[in-house]
């Protein structure tokens, strides 16, 4: 702590800071509000104040100039509100806080120091002079983060700043007034992060900008690499730190980059409510955000149906020991594999010589256009085109095609019939459309006349002599046409949108003989069970259906005919629990956004599915997609999210990780024996209301699967636990209160308390399970419970005692 002569001069500066806030808030406040009424009566007056006359060109251009104007004129207002409003907002996040940190930095060759203020945003006195409070992400800032008092350097466009950082200093603020204020020689105080981290759990995750250590920093700042690998140990800050570097982005790059133009995957759509609040406490819009099965479904989800990969980890914990089970399981793997994706691309080669399947154009119960005419057709052309181009070669014969049989099929017998049956409307539509035909030969006739009788010759027309426009027959040639026509349009719709190709008898013909889809992909090999995968998959595929470990190939084999889809706009996507995307997913994200660089984070301990991507070490397959040149991976190994006590129990869960848990004690984990199913019950109800007596509002009952969160959910409400909110998949928002969820839908999600409902051998078996036994634990902050009616998995049983409490 300070003295308090210092402690006085700090909050004479702050009692400035913010009396200067509150002056220009109110000074800006009028003008916020007068600008966007101006705003909205440009936009209703828009139409009032111009008149809209095209009778003649000038009358025309007059008119366009007008709108332009006022186009123009609301266009600036809305550019001076939003630069106001911005304003605005900005010194309203400020006035309760300020600032949080400040450096005094002497750079060499100047006379004096320069006392740095930090927050979240740049606040500047009335004479546009002075910086009264810099801006987290301004370069200077940046020495908060990675420097102790001592030489200090920071980067800036025009080169590198070098000097004597002479303090550094720390803040907690609360409605204008010092709470504490520390003097540190490390990046964050213990003393700071002890206060913040010894909070509770929010319902949304907070900015981190007052707590950044040095290695997250590195994180935020990172602006070269094009693929940027984040393994953090649970708790480790990973992605809030990613968050704070879209924030960054969006500040350092804001002449060229929009929230608009980055992406979020993330694991669940909670995980989305939980993240929400970040970047607009920051100053920033929220980016895109979404899930790798929205994504699939919003392109596959019209024809097929599709496994969500919720589901798919359901399978592998529940259906161990089935018939089948393994082949599954080997198959998940498999094709999720680097492996099968280039057994796809050999495919599609193999393909531009044989193998193509087409779907015969069919109507009225016979084939217009077989697909053995198409195959026919495609094989005709050119082998060194590509097999896309080649299809769109087809396309445009399948055009044609349909065009002249169009004109063949009006003569046809049910065309006769659907003629008898007509209504007024459509005789009054074929009857203007002669009409206007009629008028336009009329006007030729007419001219052609005036010719004749100024020249004494006919000039040479296409008709070649003079036709009698019979009203009668043309009436009825009109009607067949827009007939057949209608009729005509699904198939022509259905030619344009690709359908001929028989996406799913492709992908299906994998699946076969082994011999065939050895020689079809170049494999030296074809995993094991491959009978029985193949089964599977075949089975899935007639119901129009598709495994989740099926989707991503199957829509990759569908772009290599089809014409890869890309999104150039995008220039940075982020990748959270990126342990749990498959090789083959990141590199058809990199297909998709051929221009972005990409952010993974992750931790490999939290590995649960079974397509996981290896992260920690340069040997993970991500360094190659990119290249070691343009690839960073970084390391986050200290766990700041639960107790030491927490963080040595379930760092034991996984011998020979390196994690380190920050300095923050608490209680040991409690590992609770009762008799029945019944007594434990009782017993989670009595720890759940000790639990919350204590202040802790954001609670955990977690499960390993759905079907055992809904028992547990039935069961707890039984004996009368009230307002439990059971968590599925469909779950949009996380809330604060008691939720009971499955362990798999808990990533990312930090917890005040967590209660594992059955830590017995009857569910944490194998030891396949580790990682969803680690990762339900690690997600308590303050508390961990552990419950069981018999004897302990042996997940628990090989551990040291002495991390845990035991009671019976």
């Amino acid at each position: 702590m300070i003295n308090g002569k210092d402690w006085q001069q700090e909050q004479e500066r702050l009692d400035a800071v913010t009396e200067e806030l509150q002056s220009r808030i109110a000074e800006v406040e009028p003008e916020v509000s007068g600008l966007r009424d101006q705003v909205v009566d440009i936009r209703k007056q828009f139409w009032e104040e111009v008149t809209v006359n095209t009778s003649t060109d000038e009358d025309f251009e007059e008119t366009f100039y007008s709108i332009k104007q006022q186009e123009a004129l609301l266009n600036e207002r809305e550019r001076s509100h939003k630069l106001r409003l911005q304003r605005y907002k900005s010194m309203k996040r400020l006035l309760p806080s300020p600032y949080f940190g400040r450096i005094d930095f002497h750079g060499d060759g100047l006379k004096h120091s320069e006392e740095v203020y930090i927050g979240v945003s740049s606040f500047i006195d009335k004479d546009g002079l002075d910086f009264l409070v810099y801006d987290w992400r301004t370069p200077i800032a940046s020495m908060y983060y990675d420097h102790s008092p001592g030489a200090a350097q920071y980067d800036t466009p025009g080169g590198q700043i070098t000097g004597n950082m002479t303090l550094k200093r720390q803040y907690q603020i609360r409605d204008g007034k010092l709470q504490n204020v520390f003097d540190t020689s490390v990046t964050i105080g213990d003393e700071l992060l002890q206060q913040v981290l010894g909070k509770g759990a929010d319902n949304q995750m907070k900015s981190i900008v007052a707590t950044i250590q040095k290695e997250q920093n590195v994180i935020i700042r990172d602006d070269k690499s094009h693929m940027l690998i984040v393994q953090g140990a649970a708790g480790s800050g990973k992605t809030s730190a990613a968050l704070q570097r879209v924030a960054y982005l969006l500040y350092k790059h804001r002449e060229r980059l929009s929230a608009d133009q980055i992406v979020l995957f993330s694991p669940n759509p909670m995980f989305n409510s939980y993240v929400s609040t970040v970047l607009p406490e920051l100053g920033e819009e929220n980016m895109q955000q979404t899930t790798f099965q929205e994504y699939l479904a919003y392109w596959l989800g019209g024809t097929m149906t599709l496994e969500d990969p919720f589901e798919q980890i359901e399978c592998v914990l529940t259906a161990a020991g089935s018939e089948g089970a393994e082949a599954r399981l080997i198959s998940m793997k498999y094709k999720a594999s680097e492996a099968f994706l280039h057994a796809l691309q050999n495919y599609a080669l193999w393909l531009g010589k044989e193998g193509m399947l087409f779907q015969s154009i069919t109507f009225r119960d016979r084939e217009l256009i077989t697909a053995e005419q198409m195959k026919a057709q495609f094989y005709s052309y050119d082998s060194s085109i590509r097999l896309m181009n080649r299809v769109l070669l087809l396309q445009e014969w399948l055009l044609k095609e349909l065009a002249s049989l169009e004109g063949q099929e009006q003569e046809a017998e049910w065309v006769q019939d659907e003629l008898d049956y007509l209504d007024t409307d459509q005789y009054a539509e074929a009857y203007s459309m002669l009409r206007k035909k009629y008028e336009r030969e009329q006007a030729v006739f007419d001219f052609t006349q005036q010719y004749v009788d100024l020249y004494g010759d006919r000039p040479e027309t296409e008709q070649g002599e003079e036709e009698i426009f019979d009203f009668a027959l043309q009436e009825e040639e009109m009607l067949r046409r827009m007939i057949v026509k209608a009729h005509f349009k699904p198939l022509r719709r259905e030619v344009k949108r690709l359908q001929f190709i028989d996406v799913i008898g492709l992908y299906s013909q994998l699946f076969g003989d082994e011999a065939l889809y050895l020689q079809m992909t170049g494999e030296a090999e074809v995993p094991q069970h491959w009978s029985e995968i193949c089964r599977q998959t075949k089975e899935k595929l007639s119901r129009h259906e598709l495994f989740y470990e099926d989707a991503t190939p199957f829509l990759y084999l569908k772009e290599l005919l089809e014409g890869t889809r890309t999104n150039t706009v995008v220039r940075h996507i982020f990748v959270d629990e990126g342990q749990d995307y498959s090789p083959f997913q990141y590199v058809f994200l990199k297909r998709l956004f051929p221009r972005a660089r990409m952010t993974v984070l992750g931790d490999f301990g939290q590995a649960i599915f079974p397509q996981a991507t290896q992260l920690h070490d340069v040997n993970s397959p991500l360094i190659g997609l990119y290249g070691p040149e343009d690839t960073s991976l970084i390391r986050l190994v200290q766990s700041y999210r639960s107790t030491r006590q927490i963080v040595e129990f379930t760092k034991s869960l996984l011998p020979g990780e390196e994690i380190v848990p920050f300095n923050r004690s608490g209680e040991k984990p409690s590992l609770v024996v009762t008799d029945t199913v019944e007594k434990r019950a009782t017993r989670i109800l009595q720890d759940l209301a000790a639990l919350q007596a204590e202040g802790y509002d954001s609670i955990a009952v977690i499960t390993k699967t759905a079907a055992e969160s809904r028992e547990a959910y039935g069961a707890l409400t039984a004996q009368g636990g009230a307002e439990l909110r059971l968590i599925t998949k469909e779950t949009q928002r996380f809330e604060k209160g008691v939720s009971v969820l499955p362990v798999y839908l808990a990533k990312g999600v930090e917890f005040d308390a967590v209660l594992i409902y059955d830590a017995s051998p009857q569910t944490y078996q194998r030891e396949s399970e580790r990682k969803h036994f680690y990762t339900a634990c690690t997600r308590a902050m303050h508390r961990l419970l552990l419950y069981t009616t018999g004897d302990w998995t042996p997940l628990v049983q090989g551990l040291d005692s002495a991390l845990y409490e035991e009671v019976r």
